[in-house]
Order: structure tokens, then C-alpha cells, then sequence
């Protein structure tokens, strides 16, 4: 929510809606929680946890498998330490689903 006054951005906390601008508060009724959250649903990406589905979008690369010796593999990227990294690329196989990383 903005406030009314100087249109900033209303902070809340213990219990009321702040301005950190001008000072303006506001009690947070149980109307305005309602408002929030149905706002905050609306706006953000539902993310499915079906990790077979996820999977299955995913780019393959020939690879060896060192469980099954299987040629195909799922590959996904993440940067798991500082962003001066280099990124970790994953790799799950198709066949048995062993998950493993190589370090670049």
C-alpha cells in the first residue's frame, strides 16, 4: 500500500502501516491483510514441485552416466558461491535418475 500523503511505499510493522518518508501511520485493519495478500497471489509465479515434470523440459546432453553408464543426461546450471564464480552445471540421467555436478 502507498501512502496517502507523499504516495511512498507504507511499511508494516507492529501492527500498522508506516511511512518512512513523512510519518504518516496507519492502523492495519483486517480488510488491508486481506487487500495485501490477494495482491502479493496475483503477482507472483506459481511454482510447480513436481520434479519428474521439471525435469522433463530440461535441455539433454551425451554424457556418461557413472551409475548406469547410460549416454543421456539431463544438464541445468546454478551458481551456488559468489557471483565472481564460475557456475555448477548438473546433469540427471534419463535412464536412472542419478543426479551429479561438474565444476568448470
Amino acid at each position: 500500500m502507498f501512502c496517502p500523503e507523499c504516495k511512498s511505499l507504507l511499511m508494516s510493522s507492529g501492527g500498522q502501516l508506516k511511512c518512512r518518508k513523512c510519518g504518516y501511520i496507519r492502523k492495519i485493519e483486517s480488510n488491508d491483510k486481506m487487500t495485501m495478500e490477494r495482491k502479493r497471489t496475483e503477482n507472483e509465479i506459481t511454482i510447480v514441485d513436481d520434479e519428474d515434470e521439471k525435469v522433463n523440459t530440461m535441455p539433454t546432453i551425451q554424457i556418461k552416466c557413472p551409475k548406469c553408464e547410460n549416454n543421456l543426461a539431463f544438464w541445468w546450471l546454478r551458481q551456488l558461491r559468489a557471483a565472481d564464480e564460475s557456475e555448477v552445471r548438473f546433469f540427471r540421467c534419463t535412464e536412472c535418475g542419478h543426479t551429479w555436478r561438474q565444476y568448470d
